[in-house]
């Protein structure tokens, strides 16, 4: 992004708030500029001692103007901090909804694509880095540098000679600091890089902790983990290590005012020249000077920073959506198409996941979709539920394109349920609520009761208001799946999508999910993904899916007649069964 672009993206985040902004800019000059107050009376009493004024009354009055200047700085520097960073934390708000509204509208394909722990670099410490910018640079870098620009054109009004000698070390400080911020961007976008792969790193050694133990790679998982933080530290201490010769002579050299206007002042003063006034109160205000336009360069820093920031936040902005209308169209008839319907996750793959499929989901019916490992299954309930589009081909809802109803309408008429629903880190009862969020405490408890949840959720530590942990860590696989089967229940959407749901479950909890499953579907649409063949044999319909296409459909006892892979997967499935196991099927 070019300057005039990052300028453009960080003014429109503010603009909600630019009212804001330019009371805090306003407060902040008034702040500096009080701050120049007790410089001048300092000059004042300076030169009254010189003229042997005893008058103690003009010397109280011009400390009390000290004191009033050092208090008005104060109050008008924490008045504008105060608003500056209230509506900077509003504005860091709005920003991250953005980015969490931006991507409910991607593709999964974009959001799986990425790491969890780029998304929360971004999300989290990147909008976070922006704080410092928006809180403090925009109206303390505006001050200090509109008022030490009007304390110099009073020095050239007093004496232009000594207003270019307060200015001296300036140029010289900026050539040292010029060879600290070298290459800023680039040491600051590789360090971001190593940053997301830290992140990255730590993310992928905690989920799979119980792994790694497991497995006894504690010592090469820390390794790599070891070796992405020792990247990170070594990167950003050989940086430091480069500028901070630079660093330390500028931060030396800028405060040093008086090394040229003692001297020359002195040679000026004593050819009769420069009176002792001017001479007094340019050495008195040159300190004033530079110590807001050091405070305004520490900024560069920052505006160094904000093409790394802003790209980031607006990479995430403006990835590609899915189109979709917002106004919802008439849907009469529930009946789901595939119309020579083509997909690939990635479009510049030549193999596609699936390849020219034609299916027909009827209201009130039973459909289960099998098929080997990697066939393209859950594929095709993704494309109903709205998670990708179609490449090719297209899928129709009541005779209408999926893709021309807005997605609110789409999912309103779709749950959904996989093998691995997440559950939130809040209680029992706010995950099924999830499903309905206008849903009230009892018809929470009914919907747990007739999927089986309501007696184990009773006997939790806090029943219904016991919270589940991180991903429902707190509770056993199959509670979890019972408990986002009563979400989807309590939803009561007409079209049941269930994606191998039961397919890591023990006996006992596959039963109690499949009862689960049967109170959910009665008199809806149920698509099913099936793991274990002899849980759909009493399906209305079976579609045989193979390497992304639809090898054939029909009933149990059809294709077992007419489709040799159904019939090979059939025997293999009953032949590794266990004698006792019960042939159970869902009801329909």
């Amino acid at each position: 992004m070019n300057k005039s672009e990052i300028a453009k993206q960080l003014l429109g985040f503010m603009r909600a708030h630019k009212n804001q902004f330019v009371l805090s800019i306003l407060l902040a000059i008034l702040g500096v500029a009080s701050g120049m107050i007790p410089y001048f009376a300092i000059a004042r009493i300076m030169l009254y001692l010189l003229e042997g004024i005893r008058e103690m009354s003009i010397y109280a009055f011009w400390c009390m103007m000290v004191l009033l200047g050092f208090s008005l700085k104060i109050i008008f520097a924490n008045l504008s901090t105060a608003v500056s960073h209230t509506a900077t934390f509003y504005t860091l708000k709005e920003i991250r909804m953005q980015i969490i509204d931006k991507l409910s509208r991607v593709p999964m394909g974009y959001i799986l694509d990425q790491s969890s722990g780029s998304f929360k670099d971004t999300i989290v410490d990147r909008v976070e880095s922006m704080e410092p910018i928006l809180a403090h640079l925009v109206p303390e870098m505006t001050s200090n540098l509109f008022v030490p620009v009007c304390m110099l054109v009073y020095l050239f009004v007093l004496d232009w000679r000594m207003a270019l000698l307060s200015l001296v070390t300036l140029p010289i400080g900026f050539f040292c600091y010029m060879g600290m911020a070298k290459n800023y961007e680039e040491r600051f976008s590789g360090l971001i890089k190593r940053v997301k792969k830290m992140n990255t790193t730590v993310v992928e050694y905690v989920n799979g902790i119980e792994v790694i133990k497991a497995f006894n790679q504690s010592a090469n998982s820390y390794e790599r983990y070891s070796d992405s933080v020792k990247d990170n530290a070594d990167y950003a201490v050989g940086w430091m290590k480069d500028t901070q010769l630079f660093m330390s002579m500028s931060n030396t050299i800028w405060p040093s005012v008086w090394i040229a206007i003692l001297p020359v002042g002195g040679i000026l003063y004593k050819a009769g020249i420069l009176s002792a006034p001017v001479f007094l109160t340019v050495m008195i205000l040159s300190l004033g000077i530079v110590g807001p336009i050091l405070a305004a360069i520490k900024f560069t820093d920052s505006v160094a920073q904000l093409g790394t920031i802003i790209g980031a936040v607006c990479s995430l902005l403006s990835a590609p959506e899915m189109k979709r209308p917002s106004i919802q169209t008439d849907i009469q008839d529930l009946t789901i198409k595939f119309q020579d319907v083509s997909f690939s996750y990635d479009e510049n793959v030549e193999e596609p996941v699936l390849s020219h499929v034609n299916l027909i989901f009827r209201p009130n019916t039973m459909t289960a979709i099998v098929g080997p490992s990697g066939s393209g299954k859950s594929t095709i309930t993704k494309l109903i539920t709205g998670f990708w589009e179609v490449t090719s081909g297209k899928i129709t809802l009541g005779g209408k394109d999926i893709r021309q109803m807005p997605l609110s309408q789409l999912t309103s008429y779709v749950s959904y349920v996989s093998q691995d629903n997440y559950l939130f880190d809040v209680s029992v009862r706010e995950n099924i609520r999830m499903g309905r969020l206008t849903a009230t405490d009892d018809e929470v408890e009914e919907a747990a009761k007739k999927c089986g949840c309501h007696d184990f959720i009773v006997e939790l530590e806090h029943g219904y208001e016991t919270v589940v942990g991180s991903a429902g860590g707190h509770l056993s696989g199959g509670e979890r799946q019972r408990v986002a089967i009563a979400r989807a229940m309590l939803k009561n959407a007409p079209i049941v999508i269930f994606d191998e749901a039961t397919a890591y479950l023990d006996p006992e909890n596959e039963s109690l999910v499949q009862d689960a499953i049967s109170n959910l579907v009665r008199g809806k649409m149920l698509i099913m993904v099936a793991h274990r063949l002899y849980t759909v044999t009493g399906a209305d319909q079976l579609v045989v899916v193979n390497d992304g296409r639809i090898e054939a459909t029909g009933t149990h006892e059809e294709l077992l007649e007419v489709c040799p892979l159904y019939k090979q997967m059939w025997m293999a499935h009953i032949g590794s069964r266990d004698e006792g196991g019960a042939d159970r099927c869902l009801p329909h």
